[in-house]
């Protein structure tokens, strides 16, 4: 046996202790805080790499890296697919004993996330220019687009290997330690940019270069701490393979979550496209300043999914279906509590807000009602991303996966290259805020026929037995 195998076992471990037995609200916060903090770090890591490109190479480079960037974010999808999924897996192991499941867990997601770098590298290496091209680079903006690109897919099994295992730490409840691994690898980025830009000449290409040797030192920390039997798990740490019954498991667990961050990217090409056609430029600036508020109000959302998946995962895992019922409510409640203030003053003064993006800039009437019209959906989107993170963790991710492919592909695309060729700009808002509206009240309706039909299976089996 390794001597990762000695570990203690779930019942022996503080977080999973907390987590099954403490108060619905300590367990949110303690969990909470440090889930919402890696997602500001991640955040911050993007803002950091555009300030020193900026900064060190100009408003070209800078632009050309904008353009390459949202395809870059094909490695936090592929992160999840394998991360997430393993942390959900890992959750409801967690919560059922199950010690031969999670001794193969680690090396099974990282073998996961090593295949899946080799085919974004595969991608993003001979197809760069073309898609580049494809996000609408022009000119010489293609060269520093594509090198972007290029650079982050070739070393792209350090940032995809370090967000994997960290969601791995994350599905074990470690949320304290997934912020500290994090914040090594984001400093690590730190240091390096303008080393790799300036001392090593690689221009834009060494911001990604940077960001990929920073996640291999997060990945570097995890499965340190495996080999140091330090998990509150057994764990193989010389283990590297695709477990037979833990594969499937992990890929179906993780395919919402993989869906979701590319849909993302989906529903960005569709509607700037669209703006492109029925808009101008300013149409174009409007959006883009009200888009990037709501994404920074989703944040600590993000953070909060993340935090609610191990508690669902190892509370389901325990049989504890009152429970999970119970903490869903806690963390939508944790997170409207966080939302609603501060979309109120938001509704109120859209002014002052839009400011902070577009500054010295007078609004029409008509701008600040749209801009009121897309952050309607705030309030009721911790309904949709605890739903979101719930639906794997009791094992029916096709729900999940069913709501995110149909939101984009069924309704997204099609009312956004139909309504606003009929009523022109506002049918982007209009459209983008009813669908958002639909998906929450069916999300609404699948957490709460899901918690009925499983608790009226654990009372039958109660029954028989």
């Amino acid at each position: 046996m390794s001597r990762g195998a000695t570990a203690p076992t779930a019942q022996q471990d503080v977080h999973a202790e907390l987590i099954l037995n403490g108060r619905p609200w300590t367990v949110m916060w303690q969990m909470a805080w440090p889930a919402v903090a890696v997602m500001m770090l991640w955040g911050l890591n993007a803002v950091m790499d555009a300030v020193y490109i900026g900064q060190l190479l100009g408003p070209q480079a800078l632009a050309g890296a904008v353009l390459g960037y949202p395809l870059t974010q094909l490695t936090l999808g592929l992160s999840s697919l394998a991360g997430i999924g393993g942390g959900v897996v890992l959750s409801i192991a967690i919560g059922r004993g199950d010690r031969e499941m999670m001794r193969c867990l680690p090396g099974t997601v990282l073998c996961i996330a090593v295949i899946l770098s080799a085919l974004y590298a595969v991608l993003g290496g001979v197809f760069a220019e073309h898609l580049v091209r494809g996000m609408g680079a022009r000119g010489d903006l293609v060269p520093l687009a594509a090198d972007y690109l290029r650079a982050s897919a070739l070393g792209g099994v350090g940032a995809i290997a370090g967000m994997s295992l960290n969601m791995l730490l994350r599905g074990e409840g470690k949320m304290k330690l997934a912020a500290g691994f994090m914040a090594a690898g984001l400093l690590t980025n730190i240091l390096l940019t303008p080393i790799f830009i300036l001392v090593f000449d690689l221009g834009v290409a060494g911001a990604a270069w940077a960001t990929n040797v920073g996640g291999a030192v997060g990945a570097w920390l995890v499965w340190r701490r495996f080999r140091l039997g330090q998990a509150s798990y057994p764990v193989d740490p010389a283990y590297f393979g695709l477990h037979r019954a833990l594969r499937k498991r992990i890929v179906k667990s993780g395919f919402p979550a993989m869906i979701m961050s590319a849909m993302g990217l989906v529903q960005s090409l569709v509607v700037f496209n669209v703006l492109t056609r029925v808009g101008d430029e300013s149409d174009v600036a409007f959006f883009g300043a009200a888009w990037r508020i709501l994404l920074f109000m989703l944040t600590p959302l993000f953070g909060l999914m993340r935090a609610f998946q191990p508690v669902a995962g190892i509370n389901y895992g325990a049989n504890q279906m009152a429970r999970v019922r119970i903490s869903y409510w806690t963390f939508v409640k944790a997170g409207t509590l966080f939302i609603v203030p501060v979309w109120l003053l938001m509704t109120l003064y859209p002014e002052t807000t839009l400011a902070l993006m577009l500054p010295s800039q007078d609004w029409s009437s008509d701008d600040l009602r749209l801009f009121r019209v897309l952050m309607i959906v705030l309030p009721v989107l911790p309904i949709v991303f605890t739903a979101l993170a719930l639906l794997p963790a009791i094992e029916q991710p096709g729900k999940a996966t069913t709501v995110s492919v149909s939101r984009q592909l069924l309704l997204y695309v099609p009312v956004m290259l139909i309504v606003p060729s009929l009523i022109g700009v506002p049918g982007i808002y209009y459209g983008s805020t009813a669908i958002d509206l639909l998906c929450a009240v069916w999300l609404l309706w699948l957490v709460q026929t899901s918690f009925s039909r499983l608790e009226s299976r654990r009372t039958l089996s109660r029954g028989v037995s």
